[in-house]
């Protein structure tokens, strides 16, 4: 697949999600087989440009491109601005958010309230587009609520003002992650725009994402809550597409090395501090199907110190593999 002048290796994406698709997210998930990962959303308004929060979410240092930033407003001239300023900064791709359904992005007329104003979406996109000469992506939503889906209509808005490539989550802004998510809904989208369409919502297995590849006729899928504490996930639907056969699942001992690689990259990033906090929640994702996962989990969790924490997910897995 290209976006623009980047040949990406295959149609598997990583979902921006907030507070959790860091710079160490990223890099496993890369390295596992997805062909991009996009940034955690950062607002468009400049005076939060230098915060601390926005410096982590765009560091990308020593991460493989292209670089792909998300950006979320709703104010055309500085989501442009805002445009600008990150490809200043190094990213390769623009992302731009008309999916969050989260209250306080929301309330802010931003991430999937949007989807209710065309009129404001293609201004938006006709802005960003004109203000940068890297490409520009969307991800959306397939509307404000089930009874208004307008997702092939911001679609066509998006592909006459050049947005090359949009990726669709299956549930409208109401429904939240509640339910099914509708392929239909995406295959539709597919079937009527000219531009690369990527699926997201509900694939959590190599099977899944077989089927909804056939469902919708997506050029590729985009992964999200099925990745956390699993970025192998990405290695086995690769191998699945390719071959129809399963590959075994990661063993103690891997998982034992990426996990604390990505420990150790977390408090590398955010500090010691900080970076034991952000830790507990990828440390219940991975532990959790494992055997004494849960109980393990309400332990570290407890912990408050790297030094600490790193020991005992070691020894967690020591003793997993013995």
């Amino acid at each position: 697949m290209r976006i623009g002048a980047h040949q990406l290796r295959s149609g598997l994406f990583v979902a921006p999600m907030a507070g959790i698709t860091d710079r160490p997210f990223r890099r496993l998930a890369r390295r596992f087989g997805a062909a991009l990962a996009v940034s955690e959303m950062v607002s468009a308004r400049p005076e939060l440009r230098g915060s601390r929060k926005s410096r982590l979410r765009l560091d990308h240092c020593g991460e493989a491109g292209p670089i792909s930033v998300q950006i979320a407003g709703n104010d055309p001239a500085m989501l442009a601005d805002a445009a600008r300023y990150n490809v200043e900064q190094g990213a390769e791709i623009i992302d731009i958010n008309m999916g969050c359904p989260a209250k306080k992005v929301c309330n802010a007329y931003a991430g999937s309230a949007l989807l209710e104003n065309e009129a404001l979406v293609a201004r938006i996109l006709e802005a960003v587009v004109a203000a940068v000469a890297v490409p520009v992506t969307l991800k959306v939503r397939t509307g404000p609520s089930p009874e208004r889906r307008n997702a092939l209509s911001i679609a066509r808005i998006a592909e006459c003002a050049g947005v090359q490539l949009l990726a669709l989550h299956g549930r409208t802004r109401a429904c939240r992650f509640e339910g099914r998510a509708e392929y239909d809904s995406i295959a539709e989208v597919k079937s009527r725009v000219r531009i690369p369409v990527i699926a997201n919502g509900d694939i959590a297995t190599p099977e899944e994402a077989k089927q909804v590849l056939a469902a919708t006729g997506a050029d590729g899928i985009m992964i999200g809550r099925a990745a956390q504490g699993a970025p192998w996930l990405f290695r086995e639907i690769a191998h699945y597409l390719e071959t129809g056969e399963r590959l075994p699942a990661p063993g103690a001992a891997e998982m034992r090395s990426v996990l604390l690689e990505q420990l150790e990259a977390l408090y590398d990033l955010y500090g010691e501090e900080q970076g034991t906090r952000v830790a507990r929640k990828h440390i219940g994702w991975t532990v959790r199907p494992l055997p004494g996962g849960e109980a393990f989990r309400s332990r570290v969790v407890r912990i408050d110190a790297a030094l600490a924490q790193h020991a005992a997910v070691n020894d967690y897995f020591e003793r997993l593999a013995a």
